[in-house]
């Protein structure tokens, strides 16, 4: 299997549809796919669910707000500190007019690895007694209590990586290894945004991040710099 390499962004995010979710891959700025979340604000999808890390810190998948793409995000880190400038999104949310779904960090990446996997959950402790739990099925192993967290699941994933090999292999440098690898196990369609595209053979196996069988699209972009201002 090869992936299909688009000319521009616009293109290979064209057919998403409206509603799908999105799982967007990079942690604050660092391997975050820029350029295809510029690309969706330009193609106009709406009714979106995103699953990232962030929004609105050092990323530019709160430029989704500004024509009010998003519908809801599920996320870590979304409400910035009491004092600091609040994003697009944040000030939809607090409006009620986006919804938002807050998981702890280590949760969201086990739940999207559990999506992958083809797992029905994970068991953690992490928000028993807690907000996090409402609503959630607890259960208890050997006279501990447990919180199960359900799998995560995307229509697409966006990714940035470093190289992209013809076949699809993906290879990332340093940071930007974060949470791209486990959100292509977990989409149904998975778009990665290269800075450079390679012949197959070029990226030394063990330096392949993400295996070319999980790789529909590729698009090469120069990197968009992104600067958070706190």
């Amino acid at each position: 299997m090869q992936a299909e390499v688009f000319d521009t962004p616009d293109a290979a995010v064209s057919d998403i549809p409206d509603g799908a979710t999105i799982l967007v891959g990079g942690f604050v700025s660092a391997g975050t796919p820029s350029n295809l979340i510029l690309a969706l604000k330009q193609t106009g999808q709406t009714g979106l669910t995103a699953v990232a890390n962030n929004i609105g810190l050092g990323d530019l998948l709160d430029e989704l707000c500004e024509d009010r793409q998003l519908a809801k995000v599920i996320a870590t880190f979304a409400i910035r500190a009491s004092g600091t400038r609040s994003s697009r999104f944040e000030a939809q949310y607090r409006a009620g007019e986006a919804e938002l779904e807050l998981v702890p960090q280590g949760t969201l990446i086990e739940r999207l690895r559990a999506g992958g996997a083809g797992l029905g959950g994970v068991l953690t402790k992490t928000g028993l007694g807690t907000t996090m739990a409402e609503g959630k099925q607890t259960l208890e192993l050997d006279g501990e209590r447990w919180l199960l967290e359900r799998p995560l699941r995307g229509d697409v994933a966006l990714l940035k990586a470093w190289r992209g090999d013809r076949h699809g292999n993906l290879q990332y440098r340093l940071a930007g290894l974060n949470f791209n690898p486990v959100m292509a196990t977990a989409a149904d369609l998975v778009i990665a945004e290269v800075e450079q595209i390679v012949e197959p053979g070029e990226i030394p196996p063990e330096s392949v991040g993400t295996p070319a069988i999980y790789v529909d699209r590729l698009v090469q972009c120069e990197p968009i710099p992104v600067r958070w201002d706190g």
